[in-house]
Order: structure tokens, then sequence, then C-alpha cells
């Protein structure tokens, strides 16, 4: 039960990977997109008023473009990681070679984890407040707005195109929050793997394994009573 269990566990491990890989890229693709709307600037902790002349939405102040690359990077540097991950076991599985997982690979791949879930929940917090701020200013500036959504269907001032302002960061922060869930879930599963044992066979090598293949070649004689 014990062997068939540890390979189920690292498929979930990679399916995980796997998931980490596609938030990262959407995180880090929407957040650029938003930025390019607002030639480069970071929208997050700004600010807007209402310009009655031209009746249209014109930003006071933006963060630091930093902020937005920092995320982005973050998003990237865990797209990067899983992929790699992926790929290394993906050869070794092509190789046929015996999949070994000492326990110093799984203590750095818990290192790992501890570092991504650290960064991820920073940015999620800073795309939360970030966005809470810059929506409190827009509701103020336009008070007949129910939400903020809303106002992607108002005119903002050139060069600037907000049609997709909320929607961007919106779903960047639900990209950010899925890749810590998953990032937590693969914490339990190595915690699991490292519990139960740190060496395994891939789904398909234990029928050809045997007792007798562990056997030494040659057997020590037993000293004469």
């Amino acid at each position: 039960m014990l062997a068939m269990a540890m390979p189920w566990l690292f498929v979930l491990e990679l399916v995980m990977y796997a998931g980490c890989f596609v938030c990262g890229i959407i995180a880090a693709a929407l957040l650029t997109i938003t930025q390019g709307h607002f030639s480069g600037q970071c929208l997050l902790y700004g600010s807007v008023h209402y310009n009655t002349s031209t009746q249209s939405l014109d930003p006071d102040t933006f963060s630091s473009p930093s902020l937005c690359y920092f995320i982005a990077a973050i998003s990237i540097s865990v797209a990067i990681c899983c992929f790699s991950f992926i790929l290394y076991w993906a050869y070794s599985k092509c190789m046929g070679d015996r999949l070994q997982r000492e326990t110093l690979w799984l203590n750095v791949t818990l290192g790992v984890c501890g570092v991504f879930l650290f960064f991820l929940l920073v940015s999620g917090c800073i795309l939360r407040v970030g966005r809470d701020r810059l929506c409190l200013s827009v509701l103020q500036s336009m008070p007949l707005l129910d939400s903020c959504e809303q106002a992607e269907n108002e005119t903002w001032a050139y060069p600037y195109s907000g049609s997709q302002f909320y929607t961007g960061l919106h779903n960047t922060e639900k990209s950010v929050w899925v890749n810590f869930f998953f990032w937590v879930v693969i914490v339990a599963v190595v915690t699991v793997q490292r519990r139960w044992g740190s060496e395994f066979r891939v789904v398909g090598e234990d029928a050809d394994w045997s007792s007798s293949e562990t056997e030494p070649f040659f057997h020590r004689p037993s000293r004469p009573q």
C-alpha cells in the first residue's frame, strides 16, 4: 500500500507544480498588460480625480513601477522554478532512472516552498491593499459609481486606458492567491512523503522489482562454530 501511495502523492505534487506554473504566468501577464495600459506606471496605491473639463478620470499619483515589477518577478520566478521541477522529473522518468528523493532533497523542497509562500503572501497583500486604495480614490472622485469595476466604463484621460484596470488587478490577485494555495498543498504533500519515506520508484517499475535483486551477489560464508 505504501509503495502505491508514494507515486500517487508524487503525481499530485507534479500537478500542483503545473498549476503554480500556470498561475505564475497568468499573474505576471495580467499585471504587465495593466501597466501597459497606463504607460508602464503602477496603479497600486495610486489616486485619481475626475476632470470636469474633459469629463474623464485622470490619475494623480502612481506608485513606483518597481512595486509592480516585484510582484511580476515573484510570479515569473515561481513559474520558472515549477517548470524546472517538472522538466527534471519528466527527464528522469523518460530516462528510466529510479526516482530517489533523499531527506536532503525533501528538506530543500520544503525550504523553497517556504520562500515562495512568504513572497506570494506579500504579493497578495500588496495587490489587495493597493487595489483597495486605488478603488477608494476612484469612488471618492465619482460618488455616483456603485463599484470600482464600473469605472472601467468611464473615459480616462489620454494616453491612459482604464477599460480593464480593475479586472486586470483583480484577476492578478486571484492568480496569486490560488498560487499560494497550491504551494500550501505542495508543502503538505512533501511533508507526508518525508514522513513515509524519502525513496520510491515510479509507477510501473515496482512490477519488475523483486527482493532477489536486493540480495548481494556473493554471500559471506558463516563462521564455523
